[in-house]
């Protein structure tokens, strides 16, 4: 077959296919990677307490890969906050309300400032710091609830989320798993995005127009006038009003330098992580008239506590791929013949060797397995094994390892990451206040439709 297998790439293989059962009946994987670990790391050194430490060590070697993000997220999630309570957020929003002029320009305008928003300070934050200020205004030119929820999920943890060009979250954990560069994966994802994002959201506004049009879905008058009612009376200081001018130059001053300076990877995220501790500083010692510094550290807590929810389920899962790649040797040592290249590209040599795989076959199983991982609700948890297996699927067919990566990476975030299970839907349904399984149904078909189109077009691209 060109490879030697040892028992080591059969029992990965078995874990690996073990977890995506576990998935497909939509348990957590956390103790299935753990267990798996344990036994890979026993095959590889032959004691029990040597296998037992590689648990340890490989969530620690797992934590250090992702902690950048991890940071970032948390760091962004602490700014939106201060934001919010200051009132910065509706300054910032409020000229894009004299945009909204009726249903159809309330949808696409809510949508794309949701989008570019989210790029920087990630969808969940995104929906409170526009959500609150342009519902209102949605509902008084005639978009119902559910269209702006509709808006704000698509374009937000649909489209930004998926590509996740800014932070890049989402493709440091697919490209460390696939064992390729983070900026390979956001090329790759430029085109599957685009056409992801426009089927997807013309599809979802066609049935919303056609279902207001039959009366179907209307605006609920009570909700507008209590929303209304609630709207912020105090005059905001005339340093907030400063902030929030100040803000979207700084984020687009750190734009201007990743292209000029062609920053990528984790000198992209720590730019933006960098410039959001600044503004979140700036911002409390601006809103706060006592215990200032005590505020800063209250707003970094609540950060940290987010982000390490976030991605407490996907550090044991990362640990588990990372040993299917370069991670093996940092993780237990060298364990494998000299002529291997990492576990997953050992058994993709020897698939290729035996099964005829092509491009439509690997671009169709690349959308399932992403469909599937996102099956929890969580969207990150499982991309890592999208990774993994596009990895192995590249190596059996040759090319393409950078595509197929951004292909399964943007379903597994389009399933999972708040379109299409209920549970992952709550931010955008909370605040507009609508049914959160109302939202995931009405998502259904315009996502399905999507992921077969762009599925189609990456088997082109391969």
């Amino acid at each position: 077959m060109g490879v030697e297998l040892l028992p080591l790439h059969w029992v990965y293989l078995l874990f690996v296919l073990l977890i995506i059962g576990v998935m497909i009946m939509r348990r957590d994987t956390t103790l299935t990677c753990i267990v798996g670990i344990l036994t890979i790391g026993f095959l590889a050194t032959g004691t029990i307490s040597q296998s037992v430490g590689t648990v340890f060590n490989s969530f620690v070697f797992a934590i250090t890969e992702l902690l950048g993000t991890i940071l970032v997220i948390s760091i962004i999630v602490a700014m939106s906050k201060i934001l919010t309570d200051s009132g910065i957020n509706e300054i910032m929003i409020s000229p894009v309300a004299g945009l909204i002029k009726s249903p159809g320009l309330a949808y696409w305008v809510i949508g794309i400032v949701m989008m570019l928003i989210s790029w920087f300070f990630w969808p969940s934050p995104a929906v409170a710091l526009i959500g609150a200020v342009l519902l209102p205004v949605a509902l008084r030119v005639g978009l119902p609830a559910l269209g702006v929820a509709m808006a704000m999920n698509l374009f937000g943890h649909g489209i930004a989320l998926s590509g996740d060009f800014v932070i890049q979250g989402a493709p440091t954990l697919t490209a460390g798993a696939a064992g390729i560069p983070v900026g390979d994966v956001v090329s790759a994802s430029v085109p599957l995005v685009l056409v992801m994002g426009v089927v997807t959201t013309v599809t979802a506004f066609w049935f919303l127009r056609r279902d207001m049009k039959k009366g179907l879905l209307t605006v609920d008058k009570d909700q507008l006038r209590s929303l209304q009612s609630k709207r912020r009376t105090t005059t905001p200081s005339r340093w907030i009003k400063l902030m929030a001018l100040v803000i979207p130059l700084f984020f687009a001053l750190d734009v201007a330098a990743m292209v000029m300076l062609d920053l990528q990877g984790g000198d992209a995220t720590a730019l933006v992580g960098g410039t959001a501790i600044i503004i979140l500083i700036m911002a409390t010692l601006l809103h706060y008239k006592e215990k200032r510094m005590e505020k800063i550290t209250d707003y970094f807590i609540e950060g940290f506590q987010f982000g390490f929810k976030v991605f407490g389920p996907v550090i044991p899962i990362a640990a588990f791929f990372y040993l299917g790649d370069s991670g093996i040797t940092k993780i237990i040592g060298d364990v494998l013949p000299a002529s291997s290249h990492g576990i997953v590209n050992d058994l993709g040599v020897a698939l290729a060797s035996v099964v005829p795989l092509n491009a439509p076959v690997s671009a169709i199983t690349l959308t399932a397995v992403g469909a599937i991982t996102g099956l929890d609700g969580s969207g990150f948890s499982g991309i890592a094994l999208t990774g993994s297996i596009a990895q192995l699927f590249s190596a059996a067919i040759g090319t393409g390892i950078a595509t197929l990566t951004a292909l399964g990476q943007i379903a597994a975030i389009w399933v999972g990451g708040g379109t299409l299970i209920p549970w992952a839907l709550i931010p955008a349904a909370a605040i507009c206040n609508v049914s959160p399984f109302d939202l995931a149904r009405r998502n259904l078909v315009p996502v399905v439709i999507g992921l077969a189109v762009t599925t189609v077009v990456a088997m082109f691209l391969l």
